[in-house]
């Protein structure tokens, strides 16, 4: 995959990324890494800052995909709700037995529907499970029905509260690095951060591919999705 472009940019890459790595990391609004930015003697405002994560975020979410370890085949399955305008809207995720995060979609609605697209691209990325854990939804059912005779496949269904105990303490993680943004302004940037937070969340847990022997902290690798 080719690197990540940052020609026409008035900063240097470096403090791009790491101002994007900041807030898709820390529960920091984009004003506190604008006053961070300061005390390192760069001055950038928070509305740039906000530019940059819309912008690049989807592209390292790419590139990471590129280099994404391969996940168990249990699964576990929820939804979540985040604020967009003013508006709850619907966050699918799902996790292995292990807590390694498989794939996530924001959605406008909760329904069937929805819940078919996020197994699609779950599928698409990461082939069939063996197993999907779920609440009692019925709609999260009626999707994996579905996924099961479009596919001619068999994928088990399990309804067990308990054990989505995992994806629900992920879907916190979420929640606490959202909190200090008060809602999204937009589903097109809602979409966009929670790619790049995802995608740090990833790294943090181990699920890049590096190199035997190459030993990165987590900050290593997420600078090195954009070389």
């Amino acid at each position: 995959m080719a690197a990540i472009s940052f020609k026409g940019r008035h900063f240097q890459h470096d403090m791009i990324l790491q101002s994007m790595r900041w807030y898709l990391a820390y529960a920091l609004s984009y004003r506190d890494i604008e006053e961070l930015m300061q005390e390192r003697g760069f001055s950038v405002d928070h509305s740039t800052i906000n530019r940059w994560v819309l912008h690049y975020s989807p592209q390292l979410d790419a590139a990471f995909r590129q280099k994404k370890k391969r996940v168990g085949k249990r699964w576990r399955m929820d939804e979540t709700y985040l604020k967009v305008k003013g508006q709850w809207k619907y966050y699918y995720r799902a996790v292995d037995k292990q807590g390694q995060t498989i794939d996530f979609l924001l959605t406008k609605k909760r329904d069937a529907k929805a819940a078919l697209r996020f197994f699609k691209k779950a599928i698409e990325q990461h082939g069939t499970p063996s197993l999907v854990n779920i609440d009692q939804s019925g709609a999260n059912k009626a999707s994996l029905n579905q996924v099961n005779r479009d596919n001619q496949t068999r994928i088990k269904i399990r309804q067990c509260k308990y054990l989505n105990n995992i994806i629900e303490q992920d879907h916190r993680r979420i929640k606490r690095l959202t909190r200090p943004m008060l809602g999204f302004k937009n589903f097109h940037a809602a979409q966009r951060t929670l790619a790049g937070m995802e995608v740090m969340a990833m790294i943090k847990k181990g699920q890049m591919k590096t190199r035997a022997g190459n030993e990165q902290t987590p900050a290593e690798m997420f600078y090195a999705l954009a070389a």
